[in-house]
């Protein structure tokens, strides 16, 4: 056991000693003289409803040995072409033929695929690539590409055998989760995956896959998987990806599968796993390979009190008021103990600091591990932390059920759930009891909120939901994990605009290992998550223990020192690892710039648009009004007594707007507020303009997308089916049109065609729901999402981003659909129903949010490194 303390990166380091490539396996990638080399074809497939309006490359290798009367072995490959390629990482034709020769692998034919291209047909527009669509997706579209459409016209005339322990699949990257994804699903079909540096990350929800694979214990699905990373691997907005194969690993060997994970030298590339290719073939395609198996590291070292822990005689003494049985409202039905530590130094005149502690009567008794009222004691007296005023709470528990062996009912349920429920029960039900009392600071920089294990999790739900009350958070075997959902934590971490918590995080090596998760993992990955997204994090780590409060209660004084310490964190970003397709949220906010009104006390704002030079429109409904805000000054200029709920500019330099309430979408010419009908008959929402002025708009209550010729009047409808379309955009070079869905969880592209058709219709952004506080927090599961994001208005900068209002916010993606994060609505209790560029530069996000806009000045047209 390692007793010494351990730093975040020092925990990195310890994930695994890199694996040195074998002098076998750089013979097999050799061709060698006298072994028969199979042949390769090539080919193109366009034939898919799955993905449609695609185009992909593919080529088939079919070994020497193959004999059209013997069903042979199949393995496919995502990224076929850097498999395929004879000098290039991997060379799978001339490593097949070395192991094929010496019985090292059964005859098989491999077929190399690569992403989909949704091709431009408009002049001057950019070929899209589908590939993250395709790869990082969690559902079954893919499998079902591979398996109905694709592998059919693949291997037509082939021989190929149906049992799917003679059948594999790999790719690395966002290929290698893919062949996992495409496994998991159809385990009938494919019995063996290959992963190398593969993407379980939070690209489009990867992260999720250890806890999957934990439920199936009673069950594995019949597949064997190999896993690759590097050591020095990416950690960037998706995740880190070391730590997301290690996860993967854990669950794996939990559920009983036969695995093997290889930690190899090296980064995000396929230099590394190229050099220990073969010998991944030799253990996939062996019947009698052998799992990993790695041991568990929990221990039982000696444990005493920390100094500060111990009674001092000249120390003063606060005092802890037993409280009476609390019964709650929010969580009805359940009664809790509680009480209420102050501190010898409390004034009543003076503000006291504040700090919540879950499962509150164990921490606070002084004989136990925590002794909170002693730590308290001593660290106020020597000046480590301010007059703190501690509340201990227990979690709640039925009334109407027995209790068993001293436990409270409901603990699980209040602390493991997302969502605001547990901070509502506190600051509507037990703080203003406490504060009725006492005079309790209300600077959220001056309360803290802390636990152990689901208590842990707890208290950081709170900050999180609520960092306008609390801004500090202690966490000891922190249980983000999936006992209620908790898992995300990391995932949501790295793409939320950061809030203002200083978080302290304790855990150790021989941490729990269950149903449920990791402990060690899943703290080491949010621990990660926070250190990339620049937060005041401090992660104490140790190798040993095990799941109680032997380490976390050691270094309990400590981690008080540090979050009550006064000096300001100096935010340090690192976004090294972001590649350049990566649109981090870090590169697009820029620090210290917040969200500023532009305009309030109006009836309902609406319609944001601008023009080339950055003027800002918008529309007050109730007005009604358009009105003109000044790049330059800011004054604002009433433009026309209308109201409209999309407003955009067209080539002819009018403002084009919707008008459901009358069926007509008019233009308004800018200098005199003039007036003119384009079409009528429509119930539009919102539009987009082509360079060429054609008009797209939705009809939300008819669930179409509706064609307006803007000379004419004349309307086509050129899609229906999304469920309640609403926002509408077009890219800058016009090829792809996007569609949010008020009442759905993604927002679709479509393919812009010449005519002014569109085609290759996709839910490529997967949206962010809300959690649904009525819903059920079932044990082991996800939070009970809304099943509509309400997804809004949206705009597209320079560089590509998506901008899609919604009921979380504003959300961003990348212009091949890849969440890029969530910048959350200036004020919740509004709606939040559109949003552009605009400014001088167009260099400020402009949102409506109900009777109120606000901008912030973001990095939104700067070209990424």
């Amino acid at each position: 056991m390692m007793k010494s303390l351990l730093t975040f990166a020092a925990v990195i380091l310890l994930i695994a000693a890199p694996m040195p490539s074998r002098a076998s396996d750089e013979t097999d990638r050799q061709v060698q003289p006298d072994v028969p080399q199979g042949k390769v074809t090539d080919g193109v497939f366009t034939d898919t409803e799955l993905f449609p309006g695609t185009t992909r490359q593919y080529s088939v290798y079919v070994p020497a040995q193959y004999d059209p009367a013997k069903p042979a072995s199949l393995m496919v490959f995502m990224d076929g072409r850097n498999y395929a390629n004879t000098k290039g990482s991997f060379r799978v034709p001339t490593v097949f033929d070395n192991l094929i020769h010496q019985g090292a692998m059964p005859t098989t034919i491999a077929v190399f695929v690569n992403p989909g291209t949704i091709k431009a047909t408009r002049q001057d527009a950019s070929d899209r690539s589908n590939r993250s669509f395709e790869y990082d997706s969690m559902d079954d579209r893919y499998s079902r590409f591979l398996i109905d459409e694709f592998l059919p016209h693949a291997l037509k005339g082939l021989n190929v055998s149906a049992d799917p322990s003679d059948r594999a699949v790999g790719g690395s990257s966002s290929g290698g989760i893919c062949a996992f994804t495409v496994a998991w699903h159809r385990p009938d079909q494919f019995g063996k995956v290959l992963s190398q540096i593969g993407s379980y990350t939070n690209i489009r929800g990867g992260w999720a896959y250890p806890g999957l694979v934990r439920q199936t214990q009673r069950a594995p699905k019949s597949i064997k998987v190999y896993l690759q990373d590097g050591v020095d691997d990416l950690s960037n907005l998706h995740g880190s990806w070391p730590l997301g194969n290690r996860d993967l690993a854990a669950a794996l060997q939990f559920a009983g599968y036969t695995y093997k994970l290889e930690m190899t030298e090296g980064g995000h590339s396929g230099r590394w796993a190229g050099e220990v290719f073969p010998s991944a073939l030799r253990w996939l395609w062996d019947d009698a390979a052998v799992s990993d198996s790695v041991p568990s590291t929990e221990s039982k070292p000696p444990w005493q009190p920390p100094a500060e822990g111990i009674a001092k005689d000249d120390v003063p003494k606060g005092t802890v008021e037993q409280m009476e049985p609390f019964e709650s409202k929010v969580f009805a039905g359940t009664t809790r103990e509680w009480s209420v530590y102050v501190p010898a130094q409390y004034d009543k005149d003076t503000p006291a600091a504040l700090m919540v502690f879950q499962d509150g009567e164990r921490m606070r008794d002084i004989n136990g591990r925590w002794r909170i009222p002693t730590v308290f004691d001593n660290l106020i007296a020597s000046g480590d932390m301010p007059p703190t005023i501690a509340v201990f709470i227990n979690p709640g528990h039925e009334k109407s059920r027995p209790r068993r062996r001293n436990q409270s009912s409901n603990r699980g349920y209040e602390y493991d759930s997302l969502g605001d429920k547990y901070s509502r029960f506190l600051l509507e039900e037990i703080l203003p009891v406490v504060e009725a009392k006492y005079n309790v600071s209300a600077d959220p920089e001056m309360r803290a909120i802390g636990g152990s294990s689901s208590g842990a999790i707890c208290a950081f739900t709170v900050a999180w939901n609520r960092p306008d009350q609390f801004r500090k958070v202690f966490s000891s075997v922190g249980s983000f994990t999936n006992l209620r959902g908790g898992n995300v934590y990391p995932a949501l971490v790295r793409k939320t605009e950061p809030k203002p918590i200083r978080v302290y995080m304790a855990d150790t090596s021989g941490d729990v290992d269950n149903a449920f998760g990791s402990w060690p993992w899943a703290n080491q990955r949010m621990a990660s998550a926070l250190k990339y997204m620049g937060y005041d994090v401090r992660f104490d780590w140790a190798e040993g223990y095990a799941h109680n409060a032997d380490f976390g209660s050691a270094h309990f004084p400590e981690a008080m020192k540090w979050l009550w310490r006064t000096e300001t964190h100096p935010s340090v970003v690192d976004t090294s690892d972001d590649l350049r397709g990566d649109m981090t949220l870090l590169r697009l906010l820029i620090p210290g710039e917040g969200w500023e009104v532009v305009a309030s006390d109006l009836g309902f704002a609406d319609a944001p648009c601008a023009d080339a030079e950055g003027n800002f429109y918008y529309s007050d409904m109730r007005a009604p009004a358009v009105y003109r805000v000044d790049a330059k000054d800011g004054t604002q200029t009433t433009i026309a007594k209308e109201s409209v709920s999309g407003l955009m500019f067209g080539p002819d330099r009018l403002l084009y707007g919707c008008q459901g309430s009358q069926q007509r979408v008019i233009s308004i010419r800018p200098d005199d507020g003039a007036v003119t009908l384009v079409a009528e008959g429509v119930r539009p929402n919102d539009l987009a303009i082509a360079s060429d002025g054609m008009i797209y708009i939705t009809q939300t209550g008819a669930k179409q997308v509706t064609r307006i010729d803007h000379k004419t009047g004349e309307t086509t409808t050129v899609d229906e089916g999304i469920n309640k379309p609403n926002g509408i955009a077009l890219s800058a070079d016009g090829g792809t049109l996007a569609v949010s869905d008020y009442g759905g969880t993604h927002t679709w592209t479509f393919r812009v065609n010449p005519d002014h058709s569109l085609d290759a219709k996709m839910p490529t952004m997967p949206m962010r729901s809300p959690i649904d506080p009525q819903g059920d927090f079932a044990f082991n599961q996800p939070p009970p999402y809304l099943e509509s994001s309400k997804g809004d208005g949206m705009a597209i900068d320079k560089v590509g981003r998506y901008y899609v209002t919604s009921a979380l916010g504003v959300q961003v993606f990348d212009p091949t659909g890849r969440p890029c994060g969530l910048l959350p609505t200036p004020n919740p209790l509004k709606p939040l129903t559109s949003c552009v560029l605009a400014g001088a530069g167009h260099q400020y996000l402009v949102v409506t949010n109900g009777d109120t806009i606000y901008r912030r000045k973001v990095n939104a047209n700067v070209d990424l490194p």
